[in-house]
């Protein structure tokens, strides 16, 4: 999923009646990777979507987040303190970081130097 596409089938979720349905079937994936994390500020309603999302899915199922957004500034991009705290809790805690340097590989790619 894309961050964006997520927290808005969520919030389309509570206004049409699914939200918990959804909740529920993404709470049940084994494997859930959230792609473009980091890339807007999420507001309280979105942080509040995810955080209940994370909550269900704590310690008993694995969450990748992609971003290029070092993790010492994801803090900032969660509008309320308190759910930012719960969230990065949850995420951060039981995790394994991996941060890759270097050049973008669309970059590379569009350069010719990878095949």
């Amino acid at each position: 999923y894309r961050l964006s596409r997520l927290l808005d089938d969520l919030s389309s979720g509570r206004l049409d009646g699914s939200y918990q349905k959804q909740l529920l079937a993404l709470s049940k994936k084994q494997l859930l990777v959230i792609d473009d994390w980091g890339m807007e500020k999420m507001s309280q309603e979105q942080a509040g979507h995810l955080l209940e999302l994370l909550e269900d899915r704590y310690q008993t199922a694995s969450t990748i987040m992609v971003s290029q957004l070092p993790v010492k500034e994801w803090y900032n991009m969660i509008g309320n303190a308190t759910v930012a705290d719960a969230l990065l809790d949850r995420l951060i805690h039981n995790s394994h970081r991996i941060e890759l340097g270097g050049e973008s590989m669309r970059k590379l790619a569009q350069s010719g130097q990878i095949g």
